[in-house]
C-alpha cells in the first residue's frame, strides 16, 4: 500500500486521480489551495466526494508552504508523491503571468525539495502538452527540441517543471516521471475548458464561441484513459522520464462540434471569432513511449467520452 501525496486534489484530473488510488486501498493525503480560477463548490463537491472514502486526508493550503508540506508528509510517512496541482489555462497566463511563475515554477520547486527531504519512492510530475507549441513534428515526440520555444506564459511555466525535476533527478538520484497531459476532459471537467462549453452552450441554447475557421485539432483525452496512466507513472519508479499521455487520435473543432450537435441532439449556435493568441494549430501525442514503459493504453473515442461527460453532466449539472 502506498501513501501519496496528491497536490491539486480538489482539481478535476487531482480529484479523479485520487479516487482512483483510494479504490485500491492507498492512502491520499490531498493538498489543495481551493482557489477560484474556477468555482469553488465543485471543488468542494470533490472533496466531499473523496471524504467519504477512507484512506483520504485532506489538506487545505499553498504548495509554495513548505512547512505545511513537511508537516504531511512527517504526519503521514508520505512514499509517493503526484503533483497536479498548478495554474491552468494559456490565455489568463498571457494576462497574469505572474501567478503561473508562482503557483507552477515555485510551488513545484517546493514539492520537489520537500519530497527529496524525505526520500520519497517516486515522484510524477504533471507538465502540458502546451509545452509542444507549434511544433511541426506531428505527432508529438518526448524528445521535440520545440519544447524549448514556448509560446505561452503557462507552456513556459510548465517546461520549467520539467526542467526543475530533470535537474532534482541528477542532483540527487530521484525518480521523477514527467507526464504531459493532452485536453482531457470527463465526469467533473474543468468548466473553462472547451469540452465543458461546447456542453454548456448546446444543452443552454446559448452561443458557443468559434476561434478560427475550426480546422485547428485537439487530441482530445478522456479523464479515465488519463488516470490509468497517470497511475502506472506513479507505480514504475524508472529514473527520469517524460511520458505523453494523449489519446493519439486528433479531433478538428469543426468535428468537436458535430460531435456535441449530435450527441446533445441540439442544433448549435456558433459566434465566430478571429484566432486567439498563443493557440497552437495541432496537439497529437505519440504515445509510443508510454505504450512501452507504462503498458498506457487509451481506449475511448472523443464521441464516446463526450457521450459520457454529457450523461454525467445532465445528472449533475444541468439536468
Amino acid at each position: 500500500m502506498k501513501r501519496v501525496l496528491v497536490t491539486g486534489a480538489a482539481g478535476f484530473i487531482g480529484s479523479h486521480v485520487s479516487e482512483e488510488l483510494l479504490r485500491r486501498g492507498d492512502t491520499v493525503v490531498g493538498i489543495d489551495n481551493v482557489n477560484d480560477y474556477y468555482a469553488t463548490e465543485s471543488k468542494r463537491r470533490n472533496i466531499a466526494l473523496l471524504e467519504k472514502m477512507p484512506g483520504f486526508h485532506f489538506v487545505e493550503g499553498e504548495i509554495e508552504n513548505s512547512d505545511l508540506l513537511e508537516d504531511s508528509f512527517r504526519k503521514h510517512g508520505i512514499t509517493h508523491v503526484a503533483h497536479l496541482a498548478a495554474r491552468a489555462g494559456v490565455r489568463p497566463s498571457i494576462e497574469d503571468p505572474f501567478i503561473y511563475s508562482r503557483s507552477n515554477v515555485h510551488g513545484t520547486l517546493t514539492v520537489l525539495e520537500v519530497a527529496r527531504k524525505f526520500g520519497v519512492e517516486n515522484t510524477v510530475v504533471t507538465s502540458s502538452s502546451s509545452v509542444y507549441g507549434n511544433s511541426q513534428r506531428v505527432p508529438f515526440k518526448e524528445d521535440d527540441s520545440a519544447t524549448d520555444q514556448p509560446i505561452s506564459p503557462y507552456a513556459a511555466t510548465k517546461k520549467a517543471t520539467e526542467v526543475l525535476s530533470h535537474t532534482y533527478h541528477h542532483l540527487y538520484a530521484m525518480n521523477i516521471n514527467v507526464v504531459r497531459p493532452f485536453t482531457v476532459y470527463g465526469p467533473r471537467g474543468r468548466p473553462d475548458m472547451a469540452p465543458w462549453l461546447f456542453l454548456a452552450a448546446a444543452r443552454n441554447g446559448t452561443p458557443i464561441k468559434k476561434f478560427g475557421n475550426g480546422e485547428t485539432r485537439r487530441d482530445y483525452t478522456f479523464v479515465g484513459d488519463f488516470v490509468t496512466g497517470f497511475i502506472a507513472a506513479i507505480d514504475r519508479p524508472l529514473g527520469f522520464e517524460i511520458f505523453n499521455l494523449g489519446n493519439s487520435a486528433t479531433v478538428s473543432l469543426n468535428e468537436a462540434l458535430d460531435i456535441v450537435s449530435r450527441i446533445t441532439g441540439k442544433e448549435l449556435i456558433i459566434e465566430q471569432h478571429s484566432a486567439q493568441p498563443g493557440d497552437v494549430e495541432i496537439t497529437n501525442a505519440d504515445i509510443s513511449k508510454a505504450r512501452r514503459l507504462l503498458e498506457y493504453a487509451p481506449k475511448t473515442s472523443f464521441e464516446d467520452g463526450m457521450r459520457t461527460f454529457n450523461e454525467w453532466y445532465g445528472l449533475n449539472v444541468n439536468g
